[in-house]
């Protein structure tokens, strides 16, 4: 049976070959920690770290390669920012699309007195921009936006929130899960203080990374969620207050690291706007197949433009986790099936409690495969 990967809004698959080869070198070659030895391949490693910091500094607009801090994953990256923040008393803005990353710690935060709005958004999940200023009180501290719906697609219009920011002197925290290595990103244009990213999605990296930008002005603003050994300043009991190590206590992943820096390459190499090109000619050849048929809902935007290449489909009447079990088993074709992590995404959309069943294409897919999972949508609803 053919094999169809369309999950990788979940996480990109196959990895370019060349990710997997900088994993494997590493391990076999390389071995050490960075700032923890004086010898050769402890600065092999000091040097390809710092590599990755620059590739990720240029391809997201950041301020300098030493304000990009690592992770584990973007979840752990959004906690940092919010918790090293949000104090007792202040209030921050979120849309009604957020994904549990931002949502649960701010939930969280609102057992220690931090209290949030959500700005509305439509039925297609696009921010209503004219309910921000109602939304604004005195104790408002902060915006926080994903660039993108990891169930919907829909791209939010971050620079005309930034400008709102600055505009009233808020905070920009942006989610760039869905969009970092698919989209156009710019700190610096978009207003962003600061910026959230996985290496393991559009920018095909390895599980395990992750991290975030930020400018000199907010990081000066933020607590360390996390403090230990860094290599640095080990004289020093207190956190160090150069960046990225304030940030970045404890051990790197550097098989991961590695990874990222290996997939950044493919990426420059490829082009961001080839990659973008034909996953936004995927999702319009999908659309096209699924959109008219009327057994079939399409929970967001129903045409290409304006969205990442997620899909998520509703099929009234039906049991939507069949839909989901009966394309893997019958046809090879791996979506997922649910609530993505986002209910309140879902209850915008009018999918809440059933969810939806949810598309996302790579640059790897091809038409046929497009072809091949309408056809088996098609199969499935006649039988």
């Amino acid at each position: 049976m053919q094999k169809v990967y369309f999950d990788h809004a979940a996480t990109s698959f196959p990895k370019p070959p060349e990710v997997v080869s900088a994993m494997v070198a590493y391990m076999e070659r390389v071995g050490s920690n960075v700032g923890r030895g004086g010898y050769a391949s402890a600065y092999e490693a000091a040097g390809t770290v710092l590599a990755a910091r620059e590739r990720l500094c240029a391809l997201l607009g950041g301020p300098d390669p030493r304000n990009v801090i690592f992770t584990l994953n973007v979840t752990e990256a959004l906690n940092m920012i919010l918790k090293g923040f949000l104090c007792p008393g202040d209030h921050v803005l979120v849309s009604a699309v957020e994904h549990n990353a931002v949502m649960r710690p701010l939930v969280q935060l609102s057992q220690t007195g931090v209290a949030f709005d959500r700005i509305p958004c439509d039925g297609e999940g696009a921010l209503c921009l004219d309910a921000l200023d109602g939304l604004v009180r005195p104790s408002t501290r902060a915006v926080v936006l994903t660039h993108a719906s990891n169930v919907a697609g829909t791209i939010q219009p971050v620079a005309q929130v930034g400008a709102f920011c600055r505009a009233h002197g808020l905070r920009f925290i942006v989610d760039c899960a869905q969009t970092a290595g698919m989209e156009p990103v710019d700190m610096g244009p978009m207003g962003i203080d600061a910026l959230a990213f996985t290496g393991h999605k559009g920018l095909l990296g390895p599980q395990g990374t992750g991290g975030f930008l930020v400018t000199d002005a907010f990081e000066k603003e933020l607590d360390p969620l996390i403090s230990g050994g860094t290599g640095s300043f080990s004289h020093l009991e207190t956190v160090p207050a150069l960046l990225p190590d304030r940030f970045e206590a404890g051990t790197l992943n550097l098989p991961g690291i590695y990874g990222l820096h290996a997939a950044l390459g493919f990426l420059e190499e490829t082009g961001i706007d080839v990659i973008r090109a034909w996953e936004r000619a995927l999702t319009a050849r999908f659309l096209a197949a699924v959109a008219e048929d009327g057994r079939i809902r399409v929970a967001g935007p129903r045409t290409a433009e304006g969205r990442t290449a997620v899909v998520s489909l509703d099929f009234p009447g039906r049991d939507n986790a069949e839909i989901a079990f009966r394309l893997d088993s019958e046809y090879g074709v791996m979506t997922r099936c649910g609530l993505h992590c986002a209910p309140n995404a879902h209850r915008t959309l009018g999918t809440y409690p059933q969810g939806t069943v949810r598309f996302s294409f790579g640059y790897g897919n091809t038409e046929e495969e497009i072809d091949y999972a309408s056809d088996a949508i098609g199969r499935i609803l006649n039988g």
